[in-house]
């Protein structure tokens, strides 16, 4: 016997005149892949003259300005307006980025139609990529400065350009592999679209009752999703080729919390769990606040006491090419071996140090809502995105504030700005939390018979019922104490606390 629910809507009430406008927008994107792709090489001879250039001029002194030199524009628009805006975009329109201006998706589909086309290996899809490359991108570009010279942002980020070319010349016939596996930002663009209001919405009724298309009409999905049983965003490029396919998949709008909280528990991933704990709120974090924090001094000395009393002292001299540790004699910028362990260190002691209270206060608010449940662990995780994602934009964003500051330019509300985000974001995750541990306690999966956002059904196990509200107050509360760390940790950066 089987007890059945209504499931509960994907998406707000939009007025028609909304919907149409979506309904035009897909179509748009479905129908213009020819605009689309001259916008694409467009962005990626940008991309390359930006990042190509720089480098070949020579380093700018003190009296250059954002407006007047090449290589500090190229650095301004990289780190402070590309890559935060990029992130704020995924929040707003999902991964359109992705599927309409990416510059390493377009060079590795290309080169993917071009390629050896072989299958993708096992060690290719592994889950963990996504979690790893962004740790050791996030460490490397500290090791090398990579928001302050441009030779590194050349080795970071066309390395990964390179990284993606390669891939598809290998991997696939026409399809991004790079994206959906190895890209080192797969896995945060992912977790940020899940808080997008638009998807594309699959109606599995209206599939199941078409007629199956030709293989010439397949869809051509170059991200590799599995149309089909989409039931989100975070693996959808929004490039709109699937619109309209079978009569089935539609731009549509939805509510922001959806996805997290009656989707993600559908399919827990362990690996998403440690990118939002030990990645952006751990591993970032320190990767943003080490530059002249009195621990990462006494991390540092405490490496430097132990190379002078083993015998290598050398160390606390010793240099390394500029594409290893930071050297920049000319500039009095040089980053020892000693400097380097201690960056590191820093970095992985900050990931430890936030990953086990957050760890801790998950844990219990698992256990509040009934025995012990590492599906249910994963989906209260999944919760903590805002606060999560909210301190990577802020640190990336007070580059654009130093560099505007060094040109005189100064925004007096930036303080109360970022004070109202860290506020915001911690509201927006202890709703998340409030609506997960709602349906954490009765199996909800969120998915009806007839697909997400059909007004189908959803099936519960017999006897399975909504926690009590002191059990969901209760797990709420302890899920508050892992917002509150990453509040915490964020605000620390910008106050003295």
């Amino acid at each position: 016997m089987t007890v059945v629910v209504p499931s509960p809507t994907s998406h707000t009430q939009a007025s028609p005149a909304i919907d149409r406008g979506l309904a035009r927008v897909g179509r748009w994107l479905a129908t213009h892949r020819g605009t689309i792709a001259a916008l694409q090489w467009g962005v990626v001879a940008v991309y390359w003259f930006l990042l190509v250039v720089p480098v070949l001029l020579p380093l700018p002194d003190h009296t250059r300005h954002v407006w007047t030199d090449l290589t500090l524009f190229a650095q301004f628009v990289f780190w402070g307006i590309w890559w935060p805006f990029v992130l704020v975009s995924m929040v707003l329109v999902g991964r359109l980025w992705c599927g309409v201006l990416c510059p390493e998706g377009a060079l590795s589909e290309k080169a993917s139609r071009f390629g050896l086309g072989r299958a993708v290996p096992r060690w290719v899809t592994w889950k963990g990529w996504p979690f790893v490359a962004f740790v050791m991108t996030t460490v490397y570009g500290q090791l090398v400065s990579v928001y302050q010279y441009p030779a590194p942002a050349l080795v970071v980020l066309g390395g990964s350009t390179v990284a993606a070319i390669a891939v598809g010349l290998t991997f696939g016939r026409g399809k991004r592999v790079w994206c959906r596996h190895l890209c080192p930002v797969n896995g945060v663009f992912g977790l940020l679209s899940k808080l997008a209001p638009f998807h594309y919405r699959v109606d599995a009724n209206v599939w199941a009752a078409s007629p199956k298309p030709s293989q010439r009409k397949a869809i051509d999905c170059a991200p590799l999703v599995a149309v089909k049983t989409m039931r989100g965003a975070s693996e959808c490029h929004m490039c709109g080729r699937c619109e309209g396919f079978r009569g089935a998949v539609t731009l549509a709008r939805r509510s922001p919390s959806h996805e997290i909280v009656h989707v993600a528990g559908a399919n827990p991933k362990p690996w998403e769990t440690w990118l939002i704990v030990v990645g952006l709120m751990g591993v970032a974090a320190g990767a943003f606040h080490w530059t002249g924090t009195r621990t990462f001094i006494a991390v540092k000395q405490a490496i430097a006491e132990w190379a002078i009393e083993a015998g290598h002292v050398d160390l606390l001299e010793k240099a390394l090419p500029w594409w290893v540790l930071t050297n920049y004699p000319a500039r009095n910028d040089v980053m020892t071996v000693v400097d380097g362990a201690a960056l590191v260190a820093f970095i992985a002691g900050t990931a430890v140090a936030v990953a086990v209270p957050v760890f801790g206060c998950l844990a219990v608010a698992t256990r509040m809502l009934g025995a012990w449940s590492w599906a249910r662990f994963h989906h209260l995780a999944q919760a903590l995105v805002p606060i999560a994602a909210i301190g990577v934009f802020l640190g990336l964003s007070a580059l654009t504030v130093t560099m505007l500051k060094a040109d005189d330019i100064r925004l007096p509300w930036v303080a109360e700005l970022r004070a109202s985000l860290i506020l915001g974001a911690a509201a927006w995750s202890l709703r998340l939390a409030w609506g997960i541990s709602g349906v954490a306690g009765r199996g909800e999966r969120g998915v009806g018979v007839g697909g997400e956002d059909t007004g189908a059904v959803g099936r519960v196990r017999e006897g399975a019922v909504a926690p009590g509200l002191v059990r969901r107050l209760a797990a709420t509360t302890a899920t508050a104490g892992a917002i509150a760390v990453g509040a915490w940790v964020w605000a620390s950066l910008f106050w003295k606390m």
